[in-house]
């Protein structure tokens, strides 16, 4: 609580008393009471009305699905990286038939990628505008 241990909060209590006075006491007591009843009630009050807004009450939220550190990227990496996914395609499968087809056609349609080789020792060209 605020980084007090008991004898601090004992020693915080006693001093507390001392400088309201038995006479102040009740008077002091009551207020704390009142305000701790106030922040009670204001308390079920929002809780209320995110129920009414959002539609679900809070004690029936399951905030492990909301922990952001379930999000590590690796992990996400890793999972997409394994998992397998390759579903076998069904003879009928219309759509799929219909991908192969259109992408045999677009790699007729594109040209042959030619790889031009450097002579041993030859340097690489250097782009000024790359780096």
């Amino acid at each position: 609580m605020l980084g007090i241990n008991g004898p601090e909060f004992l020693l915080l209590l006693i001093i507390g008393l001392l400088v309201i006075g038995p006479s102040r006491l009740p008077e002091y007591t009551q207020k704390l009471a009142n305000i701790v009843k106030e922040v009670r009630r204001m308390a079920s009050g929002a809780r209320e009305q995110i129920k009414e807004e959002v539609g679900i009450d809070i004690d029936d939220v399951d905030w492990k699905k909301y922990d952001p550190r379930q999000y590590d990227p690796r992990r996400i990496i890793k999972e997409a990286l394994l998992d397998d996914d390759t579903k076998p395609v069904s003879a009928g499968a219309p759509a799929a038939a219909a991908t192969a087809v259109a992408a045999s056609a677009a790699a007729e349609r594109r040209p042959a990628r030619v790889m031009e080789r450097l002579a041993d020792g030859e340097p690489a060209p250097f782009d000024s505008e790359a780096t």
